[in-house]
């Protein structure tokens, strides 16, 4: 018997390279994909995919999507997360995955929030490194497009472009392959686990201020680079 389990989808291409791993084995039955998204954009958090293209990718790779409405404060983040892993576990879900790399603090905070309520974390790419990680992307078949960039570390001329070697190597020396560091986000949208290509369009790029809480406490203004997508 398969463990069934949960994917927490972000449309970008660590989760793409994570759930084809996932769904190449024969350890887990992937029920459903989860998202997180604002409830007033109707878009995805950080990588600001908006729901029709999510849609999209969840009906291309063949899973449904669930979807996590959170303020834009995210007050109510730990009720709405609460809710739903109650409502999963009611369909006998044990462990949610997610394509995080070697933040040792971000799967800390899964661990510490989903441990408790019975839900065993799983990592696929957990401590590869970044050089690792992006030889097994551009093994894997997935297309991924850059839609943001953190706008001191990488130019808006990046923003619609696949993410294939040639644009890896032309990243400045101080960027992690990877983005592992918020440089920069991606949409995937073609091959590997897909079915069919997703129908999308980039109709302007936008330069936006994101406040980012720091390990110290402190909270440091970023600016980023950001696509509007259509879908």
């Amino acid at each position: 018997m398969k463990k069934k389990a949960v994917f927490n989808w972000s449309g970008g291409k660590d989760s793409a390279l994570a759930l084809q791993s996932i769904l190449n084995g024969n350890e887990f039955d992937v029920i459903s994909l989860l998202t997180t998204i604002d409830e007033e954009t109707l878009r995805s958090s950080v990588h600001a995919i908006p729901l029709e293209a999510l849609s999209k990718q969840a009906y291309s790779i063949g899973i449904p999507l669930y979807l996590v409405l959170l303020s834009g404060t995210l007050a109510n983040y730990d009720e709405k997360m609460n809710g739903t892993v109650e409502y999963f576990k009611q369909k006998e879900v044990s462990h949610f995955i997610f394509g995080d790399i070697f933040l040792s603090d971000i799967r800390a905070y899964r661990e510490s929030k989903l441990n408790p309520l019975g839900i065993e974390v799983v990592e696929p790419l957990w401590d590869k490194s970044s050089a690792e990680i992006i030889g097994e992307f551009l093994g894997s078949g997935i297309k991924a497009k850059i839609i943001v960039t953190q706008a001191d570390k990488l130019d808006s001329v990046f923003i619609g472009k696949d993410l294939d070697k040639d644009t890896i190597g032309s990243f400045p020396e101080d960027i992690d392959v990877c983005g592992e560091n918020g440089e920069y986000h991606t949409l995937a949208y073609a091959g590997g686990l897909f079915k069919r290509e997703i129908d999308f369009s980039i109709s302007q790029i936008n330069k936006i201020s994101r406040n980012v809480k720091l390990d110290d406490g402190q909270t440091k203004t970023f600016e980023y680079w950001q696509a509007d997508i259509n879908a």
